[in-house]
């Protein structure tokens, strides 16, 4: 039984850390980022990096990040009590024959197959199928609540001069989607392109008949009001004429 409650923590911990991971992102981090920083507030293990800072000067960030640690502890305490409970030999729960065998091989068992839950949840689970399925289920139920804003606007560095580097997500029925550089009028607008992410792949300083797709991060240079402006009208708008 204890072995059982084992298992159901773990994998309620890892759903807890792919909520987290899914409300950082939406945030505007990258989504290797956003699933590294929430194992770190949810383990406790406080990596000291510069995406943490990113975090820590964000009022919305910090306040997953704390959420994250609260339900990490308890999570912990959870885990090393049914760890303890399944190491303990249970003789007299165990009406058989040769029982007394059972007492000293069975907490020997049990942390094997402690051991195996451990390595296939963090080894197989977060690449498989079934968290991909997951991960959207839950970034939707995220979006639908209502507790994170997606944001597609983010400033990354202001310079003098009203000057800054934003990354920018182009979202779906973006009038710039589809569209070539040289053909968006971003550069005609004091707008430059300086990279695109699109899924894994990244291409820096992108040549002008580069293509804009749906779902695309782009990473701009130029005048902050200006690329403000210019992302917001970028923005699909619903049949009621609001922002998406």
């Amino acid at each position: 039984m204890n072995l059982i409650l084992f298992v159901l923590t773990l994998l309620i911990s890892f759903i807890v850390v792919r909520v987290g991971a899914v409300a950082l992102q939406l945030t505007g981090l990258e989504w290797s980022v956003a699933k590294f920083q929430a194992l770190s507030c949810f383990s406790g293990t406080g990596f000291t990096t510069r995406e943490a800072e990113l975090i820590v000067g964000h009022p919305r960030r910090r306040q997953i990040a704390s959420m994250l640690m609260v339900l990490g502890n308890a999570g912990l305490v959870a885990l090393i009590a049914t760890v303890a409970n399944s190491l303990r030999p249970r003789i007299a729960d165990v009406q058989w024959p040769l029982s007394w065998l059972w007492g000293g091989v069975g907490p020997v068992v049990n942390l094997l197959l402690i051991a195996l839950a451990v390595y296939a949840t963090f080894r197989f689970l977060p690449n498989s199928r079934l968290a991909r399925k997951l991960t959207e289920y839950l970034r939707l139920r995220v979006k639908a609540s209502g507790i994170v804003e997606p944001v597609s606007f983010e400033e990354l560095m202001v310079a003098t001069g009203g000057y800054g580097v934003v990354r920018a997500e182009v979202g779906a029925g973006s009038p710039l989607a589809g569209k070539p550089l040289s053909k968006s009028g971003l550069r005609g607008k004091d707008i430059t392109v300086l990279a695109i992410r699109r899924g894994g792949e990244i291409m820096a300083n992108p040549a002008a008949a580069t293509k804009i797709a749906e779902g695309d991060r782009l990473l701009c240079f130029g005048t902050l009001d200006r690329m403000k402006q210019e992302f917001r009208r970028a923005q699909p708008v619903d049949r009621k004429g609001g922002e998406l």
